[in-house]
């Protein structure tokens, strides 16, 4: 059996993404939970000290999207079918892993806040802006399913914390995009998440957010 080892339900973006692909693909595993203040207690099964981490059968896989890409050599349908949409939704996932450094600045992952909303820096609309572009797209190789490309794939899952961010910092969205969100707001796992975070008692300052939120504890 899988063991996925992960932070703070409420902080840690990097965390959910293979979390909620297990979960949406009814894959059977162990969950693992190692808090972000407790470092060291993690680093004996992680050599570089981050989260999350998935281990099968003693082989350890470190880094969100790496762990994706090595379910998707045993679960193919974690990707999109047709070639071009599986090269887009590739092109995507890596986009979200590498980019939207403003966003990540100004919204660290907290599922337990629910902001007011308000003015936003432009570099921070640009992010939001692109984000919007790239769902736009991407349901349009979408021929049935309400996801990102029809069925649930690996760039849902990528794209699973921002979701998270734009919905508790209140964000106003595009119909399209606001559609999208409320579908990934809805999922199962999404949901079975958002529970967990609420019962975790840990508090991190804002500099330890923003480590979490540019992949320094992840």
């Amino acid at each position: 059996m899988y063991q996925l080892h992960i932070g703070s339900k409420n902080y840690s973006s990097w965390s959910l993404r293979p979390w909620i692909l297990l979960k949406h693909f009814n894959i059977e595993f162990l969950e693992k939970n190692a808090p972000l203040d407790e470092e060291q207690a993690y680093r004996e099964y992680i050599e570089n000290g981050l989260l999350p981490c998935l281990y099968d059968e003693g082989f350890n896989v470190w880094d969100s999207l790496a762990i994706a890409e090595y379910l998707a050599e045993k679960y193919p349908q974690m990707w999109p079918e047709n070639i071009k949409a599986r090269a887009r939704a590739r092109c995507i996932s890596a986009e979200m892993h590498s980019g939207f450094s403003n966003l990540r600045c100004t919204m660290p992952m907290n599922i337990k806040l629910r902001a007011q909303g308000g003015d936003l820096a432009f570099s921070v609309k640009q992010d939001i802006e692109r984000i919007c572009s790239i769902w736009r797209e991407a349901r349009q190789f979408a021929v049935t399913g309400p996801y990102l490309f029809g069925a649930f794939s690996i760039a849902d899952a990528m794209y699973a914390p921002v979701v998270w961010r734009l919905h508790c910092y209140n964000v106003p969205l595009p119909d399209d995009a606001a559609i999208y969100r409320d579908v990934m707001l809805a999922h199962p796992a999404m949901q079975e998440w958002e529970q967990g975070a609420f019962t975790e008692k840990l508090v991190l300052s804002q500099e330890d957010m923003l480590l979490e939120a540019f992949g320094g504890r992840r």
